[in-house]
């Protein structure tokens, strides 16, 4: 008798990427009041974890909430280790896919979308604005400057990614969409998070709305895992990149900035080098400043 296969679910994974992509592109709101760029067809796109902002979003965005009574300890805790595991390993296992999709906004339901908008905005003001990294924004003003349009690409909730969109003034987000009924989260997500993938999908889709020409865009990311977007522009660009990341952009020739200190880049790149060990880091940190140290 022949073994089982995982096939279906694998491939049940690939079509709920596809969707999470297809979803944040239609979710993404374009200013309609923006002036005509001096080459529609260019723009630029920006990862935002390590990337625009210092850490993880949903983590700044989780801790927030943790705050005001949204949640335990002991969910933080977990959600952070599930999270962290995910995104440094790329890890691809259907069952850990599942368990981090379904962690991913389950703190939110039952909450309105006006209240995590209203939320949010303080929350940017106390743990977010400071993080964000000055020679990121420099880039993104400079496509700004040039008449281009410039899109935050992330796995966080898009409505904290359009806030920190238009916090920057930048056009607008691709982000993961929470599904919610009446205003209301479910805690569910309309497929999967908005990573690795999907964020190909979304890009490709965004582009193909707006008249964009790939091959005059430029993208930029600190993980590997966004490789499948950065792959799609004429311009990548590689920002406070992991190992396997700064590899693979010298071998290709790609743009590098790491704002980091060498002592942080150094860390960075320790920590990364073992899932394990960077999902335990994750929820000591968790730990550590829940409790004020």
């Amino acid at each position: 008798m022949a073994p089982p296969t995982d096939r279906p679910r694998r491939l049940d994974l690939t079509q709920r990427s596809k969707l999470a992509g297809e979803a944040a592109a239609a979710a993404a709101e374009v200013e309609s009041a923006l002036s005509t760029p001096a080459d529609p067809r260019a723009a630029a796109f920006f990862d935002v974890d390590n990337t625009v902002m210092q850490g993880a979003s949903i983590f700044h965005l989780a801790r927030g909430l943790y705050r005001r009574d949204f949640f335990t300890t002991r969910d933080l805790v977990g959600a952070a280790w599930k999270q962290a595991y995910f995104r440094i390993a790329g890890v691809e296992d259907p069952e850990h896919v599942a368990e981090a999709r379904n962690s991913a906004l389950a703190f939110i339901a039952g909450h309105t979308v006006a209240e995590l908008e209203e939320i949010g905005e303080e929350i940017f003001d106390e743990a977010m604005a400071h993080r964000i990294w000055p020679g990121t924004r420099a880039l993104a003003q400079m496509h700004l400057d040039q008449g281009q349009r410039v899109w935050l690409v992330t796995a966080a909730p898009i409505e904290i990614a359009s806030l920190i969109a238009r916090r920057l003034g930048l056009t607008g987000a691709l982000g993961t969409v929470a599904e919610h009924v009446d205003g209301v989260y479910t805690g569910g997500l309309v497929g999967d998070m908005l990573h690795g993938p999907a964020k190909a999908v979304a890009v490709t889709a965004l582009a193909e709305r707006e008249g964009l020409d790939l091959a005059l865009c430029s993208a930029y990311s600190d993980s590997a895992n966004d490789l499948p977007m950065l792959g799609l522009v004429g311009d990548p660009c590689a920002i406070n990149p992991d190992a396997k990341l700064r590899a693979h952009a010298r071998a290709q020739g790609w743009r590098i900035h790491d704002y980091r200190t060498g002592r942080k880049a150094a860390r960075a790149g320790l920590v990364l080098g073992s899932a394990t060990t960077g999902a335990a880091v994750a929820a000591a940190v968790v730990r550590r400043q829940l409790r004020g140290r």
